[in-house]
């Protein structure tokens, strides 16, 4: 009877999160991954999201974000620097204040290995190689969703050798620019100004800065092949 109710007790019990909370194709061939914790079954759920993303489209390269990650694996972090080496493509890793133990070491172990760059702010004694300053609150914004803006009474930290993405709104107009065009007389007004919907672009600072040099990085590949 005790044992049919542990067993039953154990049914009920939510399954253990996974250690990579979040996987995604950012700009068409940057994989984005999110880390929560650093832990054995890391390298696996890495390896299945990386196949996975790479079913539909050619990565140029992974943004992982160790934001607010943590762990306590050092072995992991040594497996998952071989995995991304094994792929020869360039990692972005994203660091900041709340990013503790495993995570650190993980981040620590691809620079050593010249796999990437680290953006973000000082992590557990680890100085990113750009630094990115941004206010925790809006970080965790941010993470739930990049494309989106921060609140205008939330004061934003950058400096303008680190961060150039302010601003991130564009006040002008539709109307604006369709009087624009008819000045110029690139636009008849006698007929409806086609209106194109605007395309979404990431606000997420780090995240851009991670998204460019995963670019510049592919660039560089294609010229020196």
């Amino acid at each position: 009877m005790i044992s049919a109710v542990l067993f039953a007790m154990q049914q009920m019990l939510p399954a253990e999160p996974g250690e990579l909370i979040k996987s995604s194709l950012l700009e068409n061939n940057v994989a984005y991954l999110r880390v929560g914790n650093v832990g054995k079954n890391l390298p696996d759920e890495i390896r299945s999201a990386q196949t996975a993303l790479a079913a539909t489209n050619a990565i140029a390269g992974t943004v992982l974000d160790l934001r607010f990650a943590d762990g306590s694996d050092a072995d992991t972090a040594k497996a998952v620097t071989d995995l991304f080496a094994s792929k020869k493509l360039p990692v972005a890793v994203l660091v900041n204040a709340g990013t503790s133990g495993a995570a650190v070491a993980l981040a620590k172990s691809l620079r050593d290995a010249r796999l990437g760059l680290v953006f973000g702010t000082e992590a557990g004694g680890l100085n990113p190689d750009v630094m990115v300053p941004v206010a925790a609150g809006e970080e965790k914004d941010f993470l739930k969703n990049p494309y989106g803006t921060v609140s205008t009474n939330r004061s934003y930290s950058t400096t303008a050798d680190t961060n150039g993405f302010l601003p991130f709104v564009d006040h002008t107009s539709e109307a604006d620019l369709v009087r624009a065009r008819v000045k110029d007389g690139e636009e008849d007004p006698g007929l409806p100004a086609a209106v194109e919907p605007p395309v979404p672009f990431i606000r997420d600072p780090a995240l851009a800065r991670g998204i460019d040099f995963i670019r510049g990085w592919s660039v560089w590949r294609l010229s020196h092949s």
